[in-house]
């Protein structure tokens, strides 16, 4: 095995349950919350979606040398809707499961921070020192230790010349799929649409003559 980040002591995971429909301002303004409750703790704390995207911004920041998953998209219209807040609420969950499998961004002091402070006061304090970090970016790396042990410098090079042919191939290879399936997407929502609807409705065709064999021994067929 090649180098890899170190696995986290304390592995943990992390519950978002019970959105909910909040207001502040004397009902001017509604949100939704999430219960947050980490494994470790099992002290629940409560999120709006915009400390989610707080936190991701602070994650993408200060780890350049880490990809970090997307937070589903925000979205201006619908989103008090029973359908986008549950589906909202699935991918949340997908998102925080990756974030406390990672060894490195689980240790994340501002995650943590998220995790577990539940007073608003305390809330902006560490907030601000997240955001006042000065270990990001490519001062990231002067965070790191090291291994002790003497490393062979040729093969070094050569373990990262291979690594970026890898991340090379690897990020052409991310960007022509998702412009293929785009397109994909894109086709199916239009003129594919029909074509399956015609497919559909042969298929309908189908079952209706089956209906007229008068033992009707293809009902198990027509109900599958």
């Amino acid at each position: 095995l090649g180098p890899r980040w170190k696995e986290s002591p304390q592995p943990f995971s992390c519950s978002i349950e019970d959105p909910t429909k909040q207001t502040k301002f004397k009902g001017i303004k509604t949100y939704i919350s999430y219960r947050v409750t980490p494994s470790h703790t099992g002290r629940p704390v409560y999120r709006r979606y915009k400390h989610f995207d707080w936190l991701y911004n602070r994650l993408l920041h200060k780890f350049t040398v880490i990809s970090v998953p997307h937070l589903p998209e925000k979205q201006a219209t619908g989103r008090f809707e029973e359908d986008f807040i549950e589906k909202r609420k699935r991918r949340l969950i997908l998102w925080m499961n990756h974030m406390t499998s990672h060894p490195v961004l689980s240790q994340y002091e501002g995650f943590e921070h998220f995790l577990m402070c539940a007073d608003d006061k305390q809330w902006k304090l560490g907030k601000r020192r997240a955001e006042k970090d000065e270990m990001v970016g490519a001062h990231f790396m002067l965070t790191l230790q090291i291994p002790n042990e003497h490393q062979d410098l040729q093969d070094v090079e050569e373990r990262i010349d291979t690594f970026k042919s890898f991340a090379k191939k690897m990020d052409d290879s991310v960007m022509q799929l998702t412009h293929v399936a785009s397109e994909l997407v894109r086709k199916h929502l239009g003129g594919f649409r029909k074509e399956f609807q015609r497919l559909g409705n042969s298929f309908q065709s189908i079952s209706q003559a089956f209906m007229l064999d008068p033992p009707h021994s293809s009902d198990t067929l027509n109900n599958a």
